[in-house]
């Protein structure tokens, strides 16, 4: 069975009183201390495009057998291969080894990892078209606690690899064929660079996309979205436009990644610093406003290995607030990896499964 994602570390430092008083008083600095790699970067060689023309580079595309973006809960079937859009999913973070700061290709815990995160996330797109998920260089969980240059080495080495599968993607599928491109966490970084630099620059690559799911990535609306070729999505069944959110239970902390996000500046050269963050309720398709649990088609409780979940409806609420989280009342107990904060962003595709199923085939029905 998988190690436990992410939270692997901090759940081995909570195990005495001691360490779980240590830990809600330091959880954050705990989780920079034990992911964070000591090494420094290594330069490695650019893959080339050519090279994701083996179906060994993927995790999921259409032709791979026990592709596991093709799993479905109970009561949901696959849509029919070939037919649909063609959907580029970019998976989130599944390297949590500090040893260094870029995963290997043919690493099997973290490729194992991946595979449950195209199960609970991926799988939500496979009514809408066949998926494509590459393999890629992931920068490991530390580059993102810590502002050294080698993360930001790790990870523009990670978008290399995105965007040579990215060309190769395009290569294979029929031109003339739709497009939604996705992603969660780091892939959702990568998708966001992906939109700057290949997207807002194409005209007709632009009039491809159905939707782009750029969640668990904070967006500034001033600051990141112009420059990213697509708006954001004001209506639910708007085509060639942006969704994006990040889940938190309430009380709700997101100072670690406003921490960060402020010290940065966006794809148009602007601070982010005190930005709004653009927040889809994925309940409604729409940004910002509330929508009660009754709205919520289905939610993913995984089974305790991992290897299934069963869907259920009319269970989690969800709200824009402040500068663009997304909050879920108390929180659902859906698993054991809520990070500091209350951070709900494992969960940030399960929690609403259903419904990104349901605005995914809406906006394609919209497109055609």
């Amino acid at each position: 069975m998988a190690r436990k994602f992410l939270y692997v570390v901090a759940a081995l430092i909570v195990l005495t009183i001691a360490a779980a008083f240590a830990y809600r008083l330091f959880g954050n600095q705990l989780l920079r201390w034990s992911t964070v790699p000591s090494e420094s970067f290594q330069t490695q060689a650019a893959t080339r495009a050519e090279e994701y023309r083996d179906s060994k580079m993927w995790l999921a595309r259409p032709d791979l057998p026990g592709n596991p973006a093709l799993w479905v809960p109970t009561g949901y079937t696959p849509g029919q291969a070939g037919r649909g859009a063609a959907v580029f999913f970019i998976h989130p973070t599944s390297y949590i080894s500090k040893a260094h700061w870029n995963a290997p290709l043919d690493d099997p815990e973290t490729n194992g990892r991946a595979e449950l995160f195209l199960r609970g996330q991926a799988s939500a797109f496979n009514g809408s078209g066949d998926i494509w998920a590459p393999r890629y260089r992931q920068a490991t969980f530390g580059a993102f606690l810590t502002s050294m240059a080698d993360a930001e080495r790790a990870l523009d080495l990670a978008y290399r690899d995105v965007d040579a599968a990215f060309t190769a993607f395009l290569a294979q599928v029929d031109p003339n064929r739709p497009l939604i491109l996705a992603g969660h966490s780091q892939g959702a970084l990568h998708l966001s660079r992906l939109l700057t630099d290949r997207v807002a620059k194409d005209a007709s690559l632009k009039r491809r996309i159905v939707a782009a799911y750029v969640v668990g990535w904070p967006i500034s609306i001033t600051a990141d979205l112009p420059a990213m070729g697509l708006p954001a999505c004001a209506k639910p069944d708007q085509t060639g436009c942006i969704l994006s959110w990040q889940s938190f239970g309430e009380p709700a902390d997101p100072s670690l990644i406003l921490g960060v996000f402020d010290q940065t500046n966006g794809y148009t050269g602007a601070p982010r610093k005190d930005t709004a963050m653009l927040c889809t309720n994925p309940l409604t398709g729409t940004p910002g406003g509330e929508a009660p649990a009754t709205a919520n088609l289905g939610t993913l409780y995984p089974s305790p290995d991992l290897k299934t979940a069963a869907i259920v409806s009319g269970k989690v609420p969800a709200k824009c607030e402040g500068r663009g989280i997304l909050t879920i009342g108390e929180g659902p107990s859906v698993g054991p990896y809520v990070l500091p904060g209350n951070n709900y962003h494992v969960y940030d595709y399960s929690l609403f499964w259903a419904n990104v199923r349901a605005d995914a085939e809406r906006r394609l029905k919209a497109f055609r």
